[in-house]
């Protein structure tokens, strides 16, 4: 595959219409979502610092009860853009079955090296899991899926007393093979050299103990993006860890994380759902 075609495989936005909008429209419904939040009296913090730079920082969105655990949703944009700020009313569906939801920014490329971002990530686990007690899950979109599949491995960012409280993990969308990139114009800010790349790729590694984890893909996205859910899959099926591969029909790059917003929709209820011999 030539370069070029292997900057149109992880290209979304030319190929969704009207994208170039989404951006504004996400950080609009965001901000409306934390205005309703305090208009209702619903409990929102931000900017909790975890780590010195201006960037690890999160959110925490409450439910109107004691809460039943945690979820860390961790956003994506290529490890190059966006931040927190685009993603609060994704929560609603999490934080309205019980649950603290915790959205975490970390330091883009090319200040930061992929490798940093996912001990920023690990950090940011670790801050949000001692304030809120009981079970963790995770979930993460695009580069976020890959931020979140990378604590399940064996060179984990998180310590042991973490781990035992994740229940489930759901990759959206995720970048599980970061091989590729090295191939893309992209690369000239992520910086990957091919080393780095395999260390950052979850498909090369072990899974630590038996995760449970589902790779989430929209039918109408990329095919690379397919691929790399399926990969993960196959990988991981092979090394024992509990994983499923779920192509949502219908559904692009975008649209696929959607469902986040509402309580009883199907990815909501993936990420929130029962694990047998678990607590959640």
């Amino acid at each position: 595959m030539t370069r070029n075609r292997w900057d149109d495989a992880f290209e979304n936005m030319a190929h969704i219409p009207d994208s170039a909008e989404l951006p504004a429209l996400w950080a609009e419904r965001a901000a409306r979502y934390r205005h309703d939040c305090i208009e209702a009296k619903r409990e929102l913090d931000t900017d909790t610092a975890y780590g010195d730079h201006p960037r690890e920082v999160f959110d925490l969105v409450w439910p109107d009860a004691a809460p039943k655990g945690l979820l860390v949703f961790v956003h994506g944009g290529y490890w190059i853009r966006l931040d927190k700020s685009y993603w609060t009313d994704l929560a609603e569906g999490a934080r309205a079955n019980g649950w603290v939801v915790c959205l975490p920014s970390y330091t883009l490329a090319p200040e930061a090296r992929i490798s940093e971002i996912t001990l920023q990530v690990g950090k940011a686990i670790g801050k949000a899991a001692a304030l809120i007690p009981g079970p963790v899950r995770l979930a993460g979109h695009s580069a976020g899926g890959h931020l979140v599949s990378r604590m399940l491995c064996s060179d984990t960012a998180l310590p042991a007393n973490i781990m035992e409280r994740i229940e489930h993990t759901v990759s959206i969308s995720g970048l599980h093979d970061l091989r590729p990139l090295l191939n893309v114009e992209m690369n000239n800010l992520l910086k990957l050299d091919p080393a780095e790349a395999a260390i950052e790729s979850a498909v090369l590694h072990t899974p630590l103990g038996y995760p449970s984890i589902t790779a989430w893909v929209g039918g109408d996205e990329r095919p690379e993006f397919i691929r790399q859910s399926h990969l993960l899959n196959l990988m991981w099926q092979s090394l024992d860890a509990r994983i499923t591969c779920h192509v949502d029909l219908q559904h692009n790059h975008f649209t696929v994380i959607e469902g986040m917003k509402n309580p009883d929709s199907a990815i909501t209820r993936e990420i929130l759902k029962p694990i047998a011999g678990l607590s959640g």
